[in-house]
């Protein structure tokens, strides 16, 4: 078992405290992390300059900071569900076109969504999220759809590929909360159940690659403008030669040490 160190944070309304110590590399949410360096106080100053001198700070969130509140990725190294396993998304094309692809869908959607729901914001949401009511983080854009950062507090915020937790009509546009979407399947479908094996990032929702390719144009924008790019992600990303500062940690451990004011 591998233990670091740990660390007490409070949020901004002082309801919430956790200890951030690292998980254990056989536990459940460490298994969905990949394995990253103890913390060099070095890198911890340079991201706080970073922060410090930024006037109208843009973050910009992918799979990658969800892992440790239990919820996996797709492309991390070993540990991402493309690397364990042979899941994929379905594709947004195909669930228009396929009523029986539509089915499969919300079937598998309907087994995980009370596991998926349940998932909690880690140490780097509320972090983020404190960082806002600060006033430091000008906004925050998000690759995810599991509503943490809202959970976490964050109204500044752009959910890029939409949110599990809201299901929009593709005939009449009307928006149902998908907790609602819920309790219809089950009236529906009394007798039916299954055992969910796994859960995706996305609990089955369709990202095409251009859509996963968007977040990157937010990168090249900046790099256009000429504007200072950090970067907080364990291995390598396809912008590390486009960031002034690259960092391989844990979004939970570094982003609570870091003083937004």
């Amino acid at each position: 078992m591998r233990m670091s160190f740990g660390l007490t944070f409070r949020s901004a309304k002082d309801h919430w405290t956790t200890n951030l110590g690292r998980q254990c590399s056989h536990g459940s949410i460490g298994l969905f992390v990949p394995r990253s360096p103890p913390l060099d106080p070095e890198n911890v100053r340079e991201l706080q300059r970073f922060v410090t001198l930024s006037k109208r700070l843009l973050v910009m969130t992918g799979a990658g900071i969800s892992t440790e509140s239990g919820i996996p990725d797709y492309r991390s190294e070993k540990v991402g569900l493309y690397a364990r396993t042979d899941r994929r998304p379905i594709q947004h094309v195909d669930f228009v076109r396929s009523a029986p692809i539509r089915q499969r869908y919300w079937a598998r959607n309907f087994v995980g969504w009370p596991q998926f729901s349940s998932h909690q914001p880690n140490p780097a949401h509320w972090a983020l999220s404190n960082w806002e009511k600060l006033g430091k983080l000008y906004w925050l854009v998000t690759q995810n759809v599991d509503a943490l950062h809202t959970k976490a507090g964050s109204q500044r915020l752009t959910e890029l590929h939409g949110c599990m937790h809201r299901v929009l009509c593709l005939g009449c546009g009307e928006q149902t909360p998908r907790g609602m979407l819920q309790e219809r399947f089950e009236v529906l479908n009394p007798t039916w159940s299954a055992e969910a094996h796994g859960l995706a990032p996305d609990g089955d929702v369709f990202l095409s690659e251009e859509q996963v390719y968007s977040g990157y144009r937010f990168i090249l924008t900046a790099r256009e403008k000429q504007l200072p790019i950090a970067i907080l992600n364990i291995g390598p990303t396809r912008s590390d030669d486009l960031a002034c500062l690259k960092l391989d940690y844990r979004c939970g451990e570094l982003l609570p040490l870091i003083d937004p004011r």
